[in-house]
């Protein structure tokens, strides 16, 4: 029996993705959780075969890649989300996760991921592997948090008096923060910025 805690923020979600394994005869569901210290805490009670997880949490900085981080030297841990960012594979990837797949994948897919995660295989597909040569080989792209945390903001049409407002800083600070993003991001304008952090999975 495959012993499994599932992690994913949305009830109806988790309800579904623990139907579909508890369908199966050698697959259970011993922990469903909404986030990652519930399933660090989860995993010390209930001691799994394999973390089945969501890569957003609704925390920014214990997502389901800081979880592999924390778990992949003692669990087997793949990541499943509705996310295809190069970025996000790689995060996984260097965090230590056996495999990353997509929510969109069939029901018999993901069980056979499940099933490979949990005897010790990596599960990424040969594109997800060429994409991660890629982007590693690449030349990497590091955002601060507060840089990010203005992109954040831009991405959801502020002005930069208002992320100024929310952040308790100066225009001029916001001002600095996002011409640094823009030279990290190789861009000039805030729409180009938004872009390419989306593009590199920086921003959801």
């Amino acid at each position: 029996m495959i012993r499994i805690v599932l992690v994913d923020d949305h009830p109806v979600v988790r309800q579904g993705l623990q139907a579909l394994l508890r369908s199966e005869p050698d697959l259970d569901v011993v922990a469903g959780v909404a986030t990652a210290r519930e399933a660090l805490a989860a995993v010390d009670t209930h001691p799994p075969d394999l973390v089945l997880t969501d890569l957003r949490l609704g925390d920014l900085t214990q997502d389901g890649v800081w979880l592999a981080g924390q778990l992949s030297a003692r669990v087997p841990v793949l990541v499943l989300t509705t996310y295809d960012h190069d970025r996000d594979i790689v995060r996984a990837v260097e965090a230590g996760a056996s495999g990353y797949l997509l929510k969109d994948a069939s029901p018999e897919r993901i069980i056979e991921a499940v099933r490979a995660a949990a005897m010790g295989h990596d599960v990424f597909s040969p594109e997800q592997t060429v994409r991660v040569t890629a982007t590693l080989r690449g030349p990497r792209v590091e955002v601060s948090d507060r840089e990010l945390e203005v992109l954040c903001l831009v991405a959801q049409g502020a002005t930069n008096r208002q992320i100024a407002k929310h952040l308790f800083v100066t225009e001029a600070t916001v001002k600095t923060h996002l011409v640094r993003a823009f030279s990290k991001l190789g861009v000039d304008s805030r729409t180009g910025a938004v872009a390419r952090a989306r593009e590199l999975g920086l921003l959801r």
